[in-house]
């Protein structure tokens, strides 16, 4: 069977190495499609595959038209809205993520981007500290523990919300639960954003959670672009100097915000949150070992579209 690794950016070459090693000792093939640069060369090279690993690459029904002997995409990394479920449930295809293999790597940057904003982006000016303030985490999963755990060490007092979760489940890591998005947000300074993008939470960070943020607020995205609501965010940015957005999913927005919120703005210019040699050789074993699972046993655990 053929396994195509199909990644416009691609893998640390220690993870390639890993990948190509769990697939061949399964008697399976690797393939690979690395820095492409137009979708047909893609899908000239599913053709032949049985198998896809991606990152960040769109699976959309045009791809699955042509990959006519395939059976499993798996998505290095958590989020999975760059593939068409939809499609690829009719296709008869398994779509499955890696859950957590890059949560340490986006939580360490979350709080990486705090500091740097708190610090004046390193400018020399007076900032502030994290200690003793409150930081309210929006979905406690993986990246969310990870942050939690995190802002301890920093002396932060955390807050969550995640409406999928016992209270219990998230007071056992010493984390407080809230009850509602709209209390987190009135009740911290800093919030960071780990929630999906779906047809529920596209544009739901909207001006109304923003405003009510406490003075010397600041957001932190971490997650998708399309959560946020642009203008709402511009609004607050515009009406309120003493807040501050950081994150590491550029909005479309990006020039509005950079010509008139300097020193309280920052996006790094590609997706950075799993760009760690750590984070590219978990997700990628991990992808490799699913997909051999899979094909040889047919383990769906990681499956997120409907059979």
């Amino acid at each position: 069977m053929n396994v195509l690794l199909a990644t416009e950016k691609p893998f640390a070459a220690p993870a390639v190495d890993a990948i190509r090693r769990t697939v061949e000792a399964a008697g399976m093939t690797l393939s690979r499609l690395e820095k492409y640069t137009a979708k047909a060369q893609l899908l000239d090279a599913v053709a032949g595959a049985d198998a896809v690993i991606i990152r960040s690459d769109i699976i959309d029904g045009e791809v699955l038209d042509a990959a006519r002997q395939l059976k499993i995409v798996v998505r290095a990394g958590a989020g999975y809205d760059n593939v068409d479920l939809a499609s690829a449930t009719a296709h008869r295809v398994c779509v499955m993520n890696t859950p957590g293999q890059n949560a340490n790597a986006v939580a360490e940057l979350a709080l990486g981007l705090m500091v740097y904003g708190v610090r004046a982006f390193f400018s020399g000016a007076p900032g502030t500290e994290l200690k003793g303030k409150k930081l309210g985490i929006h979905a406690y999963g993986n990246v969310g523990r990870h942050v939690a755990r995190i802002a301890a060490g920093f002396g932060m007092e955390t807050y969550a919300f995640d409406p999928f979760l016992p209270a219990g489940a998230i007071e056992k890591d010493g984390v407080t639960p809230l009850s509602s998005a709209p209390e987190m947000y009135a009740a911290c300074r800093f919030v960071s954003l780990h929630i999906p993008a779906t047809a529920e939470t596209r544009d739901s960070i909207g001006y109304d959670l923003l405003a009510s943020m406490p003075e010397g607020a600041m957001l932190v995205n971490t997650a998708r672009r399309e959560v946020v609501h642009e203008a709402g965010l511009l609004r607050v940015m515009t009406e309120r100097p003493d807040f501050r957005y950081m994150t590491d999913v550029m909005p479309g927005i990006h020039a509005e915000l950079t010509a008139t919120c300097a020193g309280r703005y920052f996006s790094t210019p590609k997706k950075a949150g799993a760009q760690t040699a750590e984070a590219n050789n978990n997700a990628g074993i991990a992808a490799a070992a699913q997909i051999v699972d899979f094909l040889l046993n047919g383990n769906e655990q990681f499956r997120v579209n409907p059979s």
